[in-house]
């Protein structure tokens, strides 16, 4: 008998299949400086949906002014190829948004907001408390629509302008949003600064108030804890997890942080530990192939990396 195959009580606790959340269409390509055409956004998001991911983010419907590279929204929701099985979302931060990214066909939205005060203001303008009455102009119209509400929490384990966040101020904001009608909460690590432990606090905190299958985590792997952090989460009752193919992302209003969480790093882990997924490992690496092309520049996967000297030699 393998040692794979024998009983490990360290990771009993680890759920038989995990929902990979892919955010790269728009979480990773909004921070790059190089344009990336409609038709090739497109192109990408078809491919993705070929390799097996169960929801794939690809836009998101904000004042182009903000972001320049997502100005195609609309272009993009109503191009892509939509495959069976396959869940699109998109960010939305107000009631314009929503109805634009409503006409564009979406039938799942997000909204989003920090746990620091002065994030939240730095990225959305508002302070938290406007910011919640903000969205009760959106999730409500948007269930009514038919559509999903999800709900981003940035900042969750550290602010780059506050430093340390209570982990309070999450749990009010998880309870707040899903008793708005918020179906998930992603918990953002928006700088890379979290550790096991304070995964676990977090997570032990809000299993007080709320089911963990009701949450997702969406880490950045600045300070190279991603993975760890995942692990962890996992073992706590965790089934959805926030990935972009290839290492893409990063955050405007935090200096410094790297790109999310590989998918090809999340897949490679958790096919090694026998929880399913139904990606496809190698379709989804020659989307990131197609990704570096692109965006010209080497993509900072550590599995990408690897398979690619791999191919050359």
């Amino acid at each position: 008998m393998s040692a794979q195959s024998q009983s490990s009580p360290l990771f009993s606790g680890l759920p038989s299949r995990v929902t990979v959340y892919e955010v790269g269409p728009r979480d990773g390509l909004q921070n790059e400086q190089r344009m990336v055409p409609t038709a090739d956004k497109i192109a990408l998001i078809n491919a993705l949906s070929q390799t097996g991911l169960p929801q794939i983010e690809i836009t998101s419907f904000v004042n182009p002014k903000w972001i320049p590279q997502l100005a195609d929204a609309s272009e993009v929701a109503r191009g892509i190829t939509r495959r069976a099985g396959v869940g699109y979302s998109c960010l939305v931060p107000n009631r314009r948004g929503l109805d634009s990214a409503l006409d564009a066909g979406m039938k799942e939205v997000a909204v989003f907001m920090s746990a620091s005060e002065t994030h939240n203001k730095k990225n959305i303008n508002k302070t938290m408390a406007e910011t919640l009455v903000a969205f009760e102009e959106v999730v409500a119209p948007a269930k009514q629509a038919g559509a999903r509400v999800r709900a981003y929490i940035s900042t969750v384990y550290g602010c780059p302008y506050e430093g340390k966040v209570d982990p309070e101020s999450t749990v009010r904001l998880v309870d707040r949003l899903l008793n708005l009608g918020a179906y998930q909460i992603s918990l953002g690590d928006t700088i890379g600064v979290a550790t096991p432990r304070q995964v676990e606090d977090v997570l032990l905190r809000l299993g007080k108030h709320c089911s963990l299958d009701q949450l997702a985590l969406h880490f950045h792997d600045t300070r190279g804890t991603a993975l760890a952090n995942v692990l962890v989460g996992l073992q706590l009752g965790i089934t959805t997890v926030d990935s972009a193919l290839g290492g893409l992302g990063g955050c405007p209003y935090a200096p410094g942080a790297s790109g999310n969480l590989a998918t090809e790093d999340l897949i490679y882990m958790l096919d090694g530990m026998g929880v399913e997924t139904g990606v496809n490992l190698e379709a989804l690496v020659d989307c990131s192939r197609q990704v570096g092309t692109i965006i010209g520049r080497e993509l900072p996967s550590k599995y990408l990396k690897a398979h690619l000297a791999a191919c050359r030699r």
